[in-house]
């Protein structure tokens, strides 16, 4: 890592994309923070133009900064989608100025707005890791999970409801009913049992051996027996 005056209000330290900038001391908003700097390149020249890495700042169609060197340590300020900072580029003087948007407190990430060109080369194709993009992100997984939960719970509920049908459905074909409805394909309340008539009507499922009231038998008295004859 280069060498950082002590007077200087930022470090380079360890962020959550790989090495960062982070405030050592309170950044007030509109303050110049740091200089972007490197060798300039010409694109009218096919050597300069030939150039090619993440560092080059564009000032205009023929000037860029090639900040890929060490000492340029504002080539550790990372990117952000929601940033604390900005670029201030003033193409006639050929120089960039890293300026803060927001008051930026000691140990918070220096971080400024890349540019679409940049993000749709370098990052898009990886996925924006800044915070606010993090945060999305975040944002959605939970969103897919309750989302998830939601059908799950439906999914049961529907089965549930089919289940308590299908149920009912059962006990209604298989249930005892009362008040003369079929109940295992036996009628009640006298009028047909197991091919049986009841109530005196017929019986052993044909109509032969009725059952009628018979009359008592006439009982004839019988005649004395005769006295025997008396011997003289």
């Amino acid at each position: 890592m280069p060498a950082i005056p002590a007077n200087k209000p930022y470090r380079v330290g360890r962020s959550s994309t790989g090495l960062g900038l982070f405030a050592t001391k309170p950044i007030k908003k509109g303050t110049k923070i740091i200089r972007y700097f490197g060798p300039l390149l010409d694109s009218k020249k096919k050597k300069d133009d030939a150039i090619e890495n993440k560092y080059l700042f564009e000032l205009n169609n023929r000037w860029t900064i090639d900040g890929s060197v060490r000492k340029n340590v504002a080539r550790y300020i990372n990117h952000a989608c929601k940033p604390n900072a900005e670029s201030d580029v003033k193409p006639r003087k050929r120089k960039v100025f890293i300026r803060a948007i927001k008051n930026i407190e000691p140990g918070e990430e220096i971080n400024y707005d890349y540019g679409t060109d940049y993000f749709k080369a370098y990052l898009k194709p990886i996925g924006c890791k800044c915070a606010a993009c993090e945060k999305k992100r975040k944002k959605k997984r939970a969103e897919a999970r309750a989302e998830k939960l939601r059908l799950k719970a439906k999914a049961e509920r529907k089965a549930l409801k089919q289940a308590e049908k299908l149920a009912a459905k059962a006990a209604k074909k298989n249930g005892a009913s009362a008040n003369g409805v079929k109940a295992n394909g036996v009628k009640m309340n006298g009028v047909k049992a197991n091919g049986k008539h009841l109530n005196g009507k017929h019986l052993n499922g044909n109509g032969q051996g009725k059952v009628t009231a018979r009359k008592p038998l006439a009982v004839r008295p019988r005649a004395p027996a005769p006295e025997p004859a008396l011997q003289a």
